[in-house]
């Protein structure tokens, strides 16, 4: 955190505080000399990267409110829901049919290109529990085709308003760069980089379709939960161990922690607390959801993330292309429609 606020090279490249801290998380837990330590704080590592996580995820409520989505609008909520559907569904599609991925590892892929990047993908992983290699790998995709967008959304917008200027209006193209781009620093960088007008869009755009993380994960856990597969117990999230939950009489396979994101961004709309609570709670949040992030790099090894193949990078860039080329026709497309 104090690195992201210090450079803001960082930041202006879109590198958010949670990319920092997965990066710094692998480099520490890739050297020698950590592994001889690893004993003694391997208790408290898994403690960030799966308490801390769900705890995050909730107070990430608090940065969403309710009314994001009447100041996008119908058209915008509309688009950025079909470009979450259709991205998430050609993750699955491509990824396991085609490219022959583990699902998990699709489903990871395509929840952080099609909602938002490696905080989407810190939330899908205590759903569909899987190992911290394949999260790297998934966050590692977000990183690098996010970057590129960073630098190819302006030079469309360039040609855009050379051969399409009556239909890509600042408006439009923000709608198009918060629904398509991965990060929301991602986002701002790029969209920022046009001008404030689409920034401002962009940003609100981008906020509506984090906040469809709550329900989509809870959509995920009970299509996990009722597929049929050998491992049934694939969609089960655990807040406290067997005997706890059994005791207060809850099941274990409803994901409680995207059910509490929604109630703090309820609450958050009801702005019941002070703006300065509120940014208090900000703060905490991005300290947690820091520290799991880099929780998750200390138990990454890169040789594992090699031994993933290309294959992973291979449906990246396929729903890369799908974001760009698919968002802009979808924008396209309806801003003629309603015109």
């Amino acid at each position: 955190m104090g690195l992201a606020a210090t450079f803001p090279w960082f930041t202006n490249h879109g590198l958010s505080v949670l990319t920092i801290a997965l990066l710094l998380g692998i480099f520490l837990g890739n050297l020698p000399a950590f592994r001889l330590l690893s004993v003694g704080c391997l208790s408290g590592v898994q403690f960030s990267k799966q308490r801390l996580l769900r705890f995050g995820i909730i107070l990430y409520g608090f940065r969403l409110t309710f009314q994001d989505v009447i100041g996008v609008g119908l058209l915008g909520v509309l688009i950025d829901l079909f470009m979450i559907l259709s991205t998430f569904g050609l993750a699955i599609f491509l990824g396991v049919r085609y490219l022959k991925l583990d699902r998990s590892t699709a489903i990871l892929i395509g929840i952080g290109n099609s909602i938002c990047g490696a905080a989407a993908i810190l939330a899908a992983e205590p759903v569909i529990e899987v190992s911290s290699e394949k999260v790297s790998v998934a966050i590692s995709t977000v990183v690098i085709f996010g970057t590129i967008s960073i630098f190819l959304y302006p030079m469309i917008y360039g040609f855009g308003q050379i051969y399409l200027a009556t239909l890509v209006s600042p408006a439009v193209f923000g709608i198009y760069i918060g629904s398509s781009v991965h990060e929301v620093a991602q986002v701002l960088a790029a969209a920022s980089a046009v001008g404030d007008n689409v920034a401002d869009t962009a940003v609100i755009t981008k906020m509506v379709r984090v906040m469809m993380l709550g329900p989509f994960l809870i959509g995920l856990s009970a299509y996990l939960m009722f597929s049929d597969t050998p491992k049934r117990s694939a969609g089960h999230v655990y807040l406290g161990d067997s005997s706890t939950m059994s005791k207060i009489g809850f099941t274990s396979t409803i994901p409680w922690f995207a059910l509490f994101f929604v109630l703090m961004i309820a609450l958050n709309s009801l702005s019941i607390f002070p703006g300065s609570w509120r940014q208090s709670l900000v703060r905490v949040d991005d300290l947690l959801l820091a520290a799991a992030m880099a929780a998750l790099g200390m138990t990454t090894q890169l040789i594992s993330i090699f031994r993933a193949g290309m294959k992973p990078l291979q449906l990246a860039a396929l729903l890369f292309l799908w974001l760009v080329l698919g968002g802009a026709l979808i924008s396209l497309a309806v801003t003629y429609l309603s015109s």
